[in-house]
């Protein structure tokens, strides 16, 4: 059976607990951008008093066109997400894509990350699962655009399977015809009630599908991550990017990094108010 709440290095998400960001870049473009968005994000993390999980890909393997930037790949990556890890403190996540990574990935991460196209491949969803169990991590699976809320009781299943416990689920949007998501935030309580945590990706939520690099409108994030809390989701997953138009990923959908720390206080004081409103019904 999954438990709520689920650790994550030293914090705690779930029902009733404080709001956990998960926040980064999309992508490790080089040593150097890491070092600053997660230097910053760390002081962010501190300044407000938030759990913040540091969160970029060392691989993005499943781009629409062949051209796209992919990242240092895993042993590099790993390497470099080590380092901000003992120097920030933060603790970190990525996402992997083959049976193979999850342990070394397990080695570093505190939270593994099984992206929306890849949450129904068995072996990857056990692999992952049993690395986490190794290591003492989490894993978070992010529901398919292309699967009702329910059906990931599956994914849950799965984990279940091999004796593991500490999932989260990710809401990040349903595809509607060719190149638009929508969110339905009746997908949010469907995910609590299969007794997991639920995370909210509120930047790839934005995305525009299609075309050889992916759009994204970055305008209706804080839109988006206001409604998700109110619907009581227990973490916001967020890019974000010094420059995002100069990002060599996802630039439409990322935060710039100058921005982030005054949209994590509104979703703070929407959280407590959220708690407040339940404990009093």
């Amino acid at each position: 059976m999954p438990s709520d709440p689920v650790h994550i290095g030293p914090h705690v998400c779930g029902t009733g607990h404080p709001l956990v960001f998960i926040l980064g870049p999309c992508v490790i473009e080089s040593p150097e951008l890491i070092h600053e968005t997660s230097s910053r994000i760390a002081e962010i993390a501190n300044d407000l008093g938030v759990p913040v999980v540091f969160k970029a890909s060392f691989d993005k393997a499943n781009r629409t066109s062949i051209d796209s930037f992919r990242g240092p790949g895993l042993e590099r990556g790993m390497a470099i997400l080590a380092e901000a890890k003992e120097r920030t403190g933060l603790p970190v996540t990525t996402d992997l894509h083959e049976a193979a990574q999850a342990e070394p990935v397990a080695e570093v991460c505190d939270l593994l990350q099984i992206p929306a196209f890849l949450a129904r491949q068995t072996d990857l969803i056990v692999a992952s699962a049993e690395a986490a169990k190794k290591y003492d991590r989490a894993v978070n699976v992010k529901k398919p655009q292309f699967v009702a809320p329910e059906d990931v009781a599956h994914v849950v299943g799965k984990c279940s399977e091999v004796g593991f416990d500490r999932m989260l689920l990710t809401e990040r949007g349903t595809t509607f015809g060719y190149g638009r998501l929508v969110n339905d935030f009746q997908a949010i309580p469907a995910m609590k009630a299969l007794g997991c945590p639920v995370v909210y990706d509120a930047t790839h939520s934005v995305q525009r599908p299609g075309g050889k690099s992916t759009g994204g409108n970055r305008a209706m994030v804080p839109v988006l991550a206001r409604a998700a809390v109110a619907a009581g989701v227990d973490a916001v997953f967020m890019e974000t990017h010094p420059d995002p138009d100069q990002a060599f990923s996802d630039g439409p959908n990322q935060i710039p990094l100058d921005q982030i720390a005054n949209l994590i206080g509104d979703l703070v004081r929407m959280r407590s108010l959220v708690l407040e409103l339940d404990a009093a019904s």
